[in-house]
């Protein structure tokens, strides 16, 4: 889950290529995760601090705003790229049930408009032991 978050924070508004449904998904399950925690230890730090519920309440929807704020860009960038990997526009993402549809399902097989496959295995390197080796150069007269 971390490296599908980092992947995902390094392509910080990379909104070119393809993402895969893991890349997606693990991403918007760290990201629950992230601010779930932000909000539980703001309130328990709240409470034995002894600050008022108002003090606590300031503090997480603070705190929650900058993290919603710093993640805003890449939510947007690996949703539109997930969406590329079914081989549709980015701006499908504004369609709220459809998207939904196109983010679950499984991607293009194959290279599409938007680039090649992200599940498809890198091209291998000849075997150097298997090619053929040149024949030697003939003897100067």
């Amino acid at each position: 889950m971390i490296h599908y978050f980092t992947v995902v924070m390094q392509k910080y508004a990379v909104f070119s290529g393809r993402a895969r449904r893991a890349e997606y998904w693990y991403f918007v399950l760290a990201t629950f995760v992230i601010g779930f925690a932000f909000g539980f230890t703001f309130s328990i730090l709240g409470s034995v601090a002894g600050f008022s519920g108002r003090t606590i309440s300031a503090g997480i929807e603070l705190a929650t705003g900058v993290i919603q704020l710093g993640l805003i860009i890449p939510s947007i960038a690996v949703g539109v790229r997930r969406l590329h990997d079914s081989n549709k526009s980015g701006w499908w993402l504004l369609v709220p049930v459809y998207n939904l549809y196109l983010l679950i399902r499984r991607g293009t097989e194959g290279d599409n408009f938007y680039g090649p496959d992200p599940k498809a295995p890198a091209v291998p390197l000849p075997d150097p032991v298997a090619m053929p080796t040149p024949p030697p150069a003939a003897p100067l007269a």
